[in-house]
């Protein structure tokens, strides 16, 4: 296909959305999601165009204290995970169908696996639900499969040649110029010296980056910051600032769907049950990276106002429990601080 061609191509056929959410304090509520879905109005409305893969990882066991990250969830949090899945089902339709009732959805299941075949138990089984058209599909696993392999078991079901993965809790707080994004990547699938194949959004530990202890601490990163960094112009005019990534962040990226599948999963060995990309596969490419080994990766941060401007914000999903749930433990220690203060006196 010509750049041209795929140029005039909408992109809701060129990009899925993978939303990846899991346990949190504030289920039922989809705060959360909705702080997401609203970022996205704002911030880049093409991504609600789009088809949507929403997987729903579960946890691991029950215990007194939550450990989330760890899979660990109190009696309360597991009790209201069904509660927060239907909610966020219905929240998902709605917002990308304009029609929150499940009846139609098709329904199918698959297996994530993981670690060496000759053991029979590394695999977790996953049920799937899907719109007919394909425009917005659910995964429920059995057991709780971690970042990583939520992130590929979506893959695996993408069919557009561009995906945006977006955590729970990093919703968006500037602008996103879409299109050109996409394009960028398009026109670099030749490229041998400059490929695009990932780009992540800038937060708050990454402005600057490109001046960063990450970047000038390391000759050869330096030295590929001052060879790669640049503002990608389109035909149209835009204009378009990347800076090289020295990492494979989790953070909402955009990436080439083959590329992704390949390089971050190319065995059922590179990824185990419970695992982060960038606790992995991202220390890896780093230090391959520091070695000179960029185009094998092919990571990129988007750089508007030369790094100063903030693309994400986080909201803590782990620990944050709701609007609600935050008002009444305010009330609640400002009611103990007016004792205290009482009592003092």
């Amino acid at each position: 296909m010509s750049h041209a061609g795929a140029s005039a191509q909408p992109v809701s056929s060129q990009l899925t959305v993978i939303i990846t959410t899991s346990p949190t304090p504030s289920a039922p509520s989809t705060e959360l999601i909705s702080a997401i879905l609203s970022s996205f109005r704002s911030h880049c409305s093409l991504l609600l165009s789009c088809r949507v893969i929403v997987v729903f990882d579960t946890y691991d066991r029950i215990a007194t204290h939550a450990r989330l990250k760890k899979g660990q969830v109190t009696p309360d949090g597991a009790r209201t995970f069904d509660d927060y899945k239907r909610n966020v089902r219905k929240l998902i339709l709605k917002e990308f169908r304009q029609d929150d009732s499940e009846e139609n959805l098709v329904e199918g299941h698959g297996e994530a696996e993981f670690g060496h075949s000759a053991v029979e138990a590394n695999f977790v089984s996953f049920l799937t639900s899907q719109t007919v058209d394909e425009q917005v599909t659910f995964i429920e696993p059995a057991k709780r499969l971690g970042f990583g392999l939520a992130v590929r078991s979506a893959l695996r079901l993408t069919t557009t040649p561009f995906v945006w993965v977006q955590q729970h809790d990093w919703p968006l707080v500037s602008d996103i110029t879409l299109e050109p994004l996409l394009d960028i990547m398009r026109r670099s699938e030749s490229d041998e010296n400059t490929p695009v194949k990932y780009i992540c959004f800038p937060s708050i530990r990454l402005l600057s980056y490109a001046d960063s202890a990450h970047v000038t601490h390391f000759p050869m990163l330096k030295g590929l910051t001052a060879s790669l960094k640049r503002d990608f112009v389109m035909e149209s005019g835009v204009s378009v600032p990347l800076t090289p990534m020295f990492f494979w962040h989790d953070k909402p990226h955009l990436a080439s769907t083959q590329h992704y599948l390949s390089r971050v999963f190319p065995t059922r060995l590179s990824m185990s049950r419970g695992a982060f990309i960038e606790d992995t596969i991202g220390q890896r490419s780093r230090n391959q990276m520091k070695l000179g080994n960029w185009v094998k990766w092919a990571t990129w941060l988007y750089y508007p106002d030369n790094g100063e401007r903030l693309c994400l914000r986080h909201l803590q999903g782990r620990t944050w429990q709701g609007t609600e749930k935050e008002l009444e433990m305010k009330a609640i220690w400002m009611a103990r601080n007016t004792q205290q203060t009482n009592h003092v006196e």
